[in-house]
């Protein structure tokens, strides 16, 4: 392929990429089904809430923030009702 070839090549992809980001920016996004058992922050408790904001900035091992963040990953994931 000469010159002319990758320039035309180069020019057919870049109007693609161009054609799609338009597209993208223009129309949007089709309404996604709802969700039927989502996750709230009332569902977590206010005072696994509080810790796991102190817990954010925390630097070191602390066994009462590993606690929390691993009752937030169960929680998240969904796993709280295997283990009841």
């Amino acid at each position: 392929m000469g010159r002319a070839g990758k320039l035309v090549a180069g020019a057919i992809v870049g109007g693609m990429a161009l054609t799609l980001a338009l597209l993208a920016a223009v129309d949007p996004p089709a309404p996604r089904a709802s969700v039927s058992g989502h996750i709230s922050r009332a569902d977590a408790g206010p005072e696994l809430g509080e810790t796991l904001r102190r817990c954010r900035t925390v630097t070191v091992a602390d066994p009462e923030c590993e606690a929390a963040w691993e009752t937030k990953r169960r929680h998240f994931f969904g796993q709280e009702k295997d283990e009841k």
